[in-house]
């Protein structure tokens, strides 16, 4: 019996790997949890215990077979139901996190498999993350960060790295959002801050935000 905070420490590790290569850090996910390093290494103990992740103190953790599985699906319901609050019942995109968080845990297959199909089977949430698919495959996208685009080059906003409310709050007030296009006018070499072209308005912003925003060169 795995219990809700398990899946949701599964669910963490995940995530993060998806934008990381190795394994996953243990103040990586106590950052993506909003916990102590200290508490995510007692919780890891259980999850080894339960053979859901492999775990070596100091070196990080991957997922096994068995919990990636899991971890998977959880993440599939989790993106399907911020995706129907987005498209269905217009909540915005800073709001739908923590009603997710409650809704991924529903157990019904079948009703997470009509979700799917009544949304048309999605392969990215509003946030622009990818949706896995029921046997477990998860859609790449030709994406960079906008802090690596160089001087000049135009792309369109596909997606985001972090969901936290007060971030997609502040990127409404810049009136970006997904499929919003930005132009990068410079790459500021004091502090690494940007010069953009949004909506043929220019903006300031730092270099931490621009890391989170994920662009397709068009």
């Amino acid at each position: 019996m795995i219990t809700l905070t398990e899946e949701n420490y599964l669910k963490a590790i995940l995530a993060i790997s998806l934008n990381t290569d190795g394994k996953v850090s243990t103040n990586a996910i106590a950052n993506e949890i909003g916990t102590s390093a200290a508490s995510v290494s007692d919780m890891l103990k259980k999850l080894q215990d339960k053979k859901l992740i492999k775990y070596e103190k100091y070196k990080g953790v991957i997922l096994s077979k068995k919990g990636e599985s899991k971890a998977t699906n959880i993440l599939r319901k989790h993106r399907l139901w911020e995706t129907f609050l987005v498209n269905k019942l217009a909540f915005g995109w800073g709001e739908v996190h923590d009603v997710a968080e409650q809704l991924e845990h529903i157990k019904s297959e079948e009703l997470v498999d009509r979700l799917d199909a009544f949304l048309n089977h999605p392969k990215f949430d509003p946030h622009g993350e990818p949706i896995p698919t029921k046997n477990g495959k998860i859609p790449k996208s030709n994406t960079i960060p906008l802090n690596e685009l160089t001087n000049g080059t135009n792309g369109k906003v596909m997606g985001v790295t972090l969901d936290e409310k007060t971030f997609l709050d502040y990127l409404t007030k810049l009136n970006i959002s997904i499929g919003t296009e930005i132009e990068l006018l410079e790459t500021i070499r004091f502090d690494q801050s940007l010069s953009i072209k949004v909506a043929k308005q220019t903006q300031h912003i730092s270099s931490d935000v621009a890391k989170h925003l994920l662009i397709k060169i068009i």
